[in-house]
């Protein structure tokens, strides 16, 4: 493999996310006029350890050579053209473990790391710069402990990396819970019920909170502190008194939590390789419960449901102006650091400032919503003060 100033490859792990196609490109167009070469590793993690380090084997699956032209056409849309993964090589399941490497490795869970680092080394790769969430990031750092020179993007839906106010793909999950929460108001109002919608969230509640800041939702229930169901009932039945349309809106936190719950709700049992359950349902037991005990609020009435969870439908398509900016500036950030030889850093976005932060912030702690700042407990609603001095989307620092 041709080499000139170095080798760059970039990664994406995780979820996906409208913004990581603009990122690739803002990576990619500056490293290769800054004269390095630049390869796109296939499915996250994945990619490092399905490869074979073999001339001769076919690893189009798992990596490709990075042009202008390619990022280019891609650079304008959402997801990520290099695929994504949840895989993490230093827990890799025995399922997971490639057929060449079944002799190595033979534990019912694996640390792959130095087949990675070889597999690295087997692309010429010197820097790597993975883009994910606190999860694929912590990888990242592993590897940088390792030996690895490694750079890394923030990027999540919830907002919740630490170390960076700003992680990609926030601003639209953002501006698509208000678009499809006020599209939604339509069939809440004519049938005078009450809407609930479940929104991203596992322990941070920024993509419900901050929505219903800017007035898409009348309450918010957020996974930073668990919520009494009937006190959410009465408040939203007041709402809806209050309302022309005799209807009320909450979003819900896929990680919150009613008061006599002993944990989040989950899809099912399994967890993928980072010790996670999928989350989902707990906008359904919601919606249950205001049904069933709504007619203690309202006169005697009941009040049917409008329930709808989000999910994908926020993080699907094209990025909004934000995700398509800061991608650009994260990017040639992480050449900057490259170029100055730095080595374990997250590129953040810190006091409306571009800056970088050591990685090991992304283990150090969790990110989540500062409840005494920005949450009213009794009125289950962001707190209106204070905005002086704070980051564009007010609650989303380490403060």
């Amino acid at each position: 493999m041709a080499k000139s100033r170095g080798t760059i490859g970039i990664l994406t792990g995780g979820g996906d996310v409208p913004g990581l196609n603009p990122a690739i490109r803002a990576v990619t167009v500056r490293a290769l006029r800054e004269g390095f070469q630049v390869v796109g590793i296939r499915r996250g993690w994945a990619g490092l350890v399905d490869l074979i380090p073999d001339k001769d084997a076919d690893n189009r699956r798992h990596f490709q050579v990075l042009t202008e032209d390619v990022v280019n056409r891609a650079g304008r849309t959402g997801g990520t053209f290099l695929h994504t993964s949840r895989t993490r090589p230093s827990h890799l399941p025995l399922s997971n473990v490639p057929a060449h490497l079944r002799d190595r490795y033979t534990g019912e869970v694996n640390d792959v790391t130095d087949q990675v680092l070889k597999n690295l080394e087997f692309l010429g790769i010197e820097c790597l710069i993975p883009i994910g969430g606190d999860d694929t990031l912590s990888y990242g750092q592993r590897l940088h402990q390792a030996g690895m020179k490694v750079v890394a993007i923030p990027k999540t839906m919830d907002n919740d990396v630490p170390g960076t106010d700003y992680c990609i793909g926030f601003s639209t999950c953002v501006t698509r819970t208000i678009e499809l929460t006020h599209k939604l108001r339509t069939c809440a109002g004519s049938h005078e019920r009450f809407l609930v919608l479940e929104v991203f969230g596992r322990y941070a509640g920024y993509s419900a909170l901050l929505p219903t800041m800017a007035g898409a939702a009348d309450r918010c229930v957020i996974p930073e502190h668990p919520f009494d169901i009937d006190q959410l009932i009465e408040l939203m039945s007041r709402d809806r008194d209050k309302h022309p349309s005799q209807y009320s809106v909450v979003l819900v936190s896929e990680g919150a939590t009613m008061s006599h719950q002993s944990s989040m709700t989950f899809e099912a049992e399994e967890t993928d390789q980072y010790g996670h359950k999928k989350l989902g349902g707990i906008g359904d037991v919601i919606a249950r419960e205001l049904k069933e005990r709504s007619p203690k609020f309202n006169q005697g009435r009941r009040v049917n449901v409008v329930n709808q969870r989000l999910g994908y439908l926020v993080r699907c398509g094209d990025p909004d102006a934000m995700d398509s900016i800061v991608p650009m500036a994260f990017g040639n950030l992480a050449l900057d650091l490259i170029l100055k030889g730095a080595s374990g850093r997250l590129v953040s976005l810190r006091n409306g400032c571009y800056d970088d932060v050591p990685i090991d912030v992304v283990t150090g702690r969790k990110k989540v919503v500062n409840v005494s700042k920005y949450y009213n407990t009794e009125r289950l609603r962001p707190i209106y003060e204070s905005f002086a001095r704070q980051p564009l989307f007010i609650m989303t620092s380490d403060s």
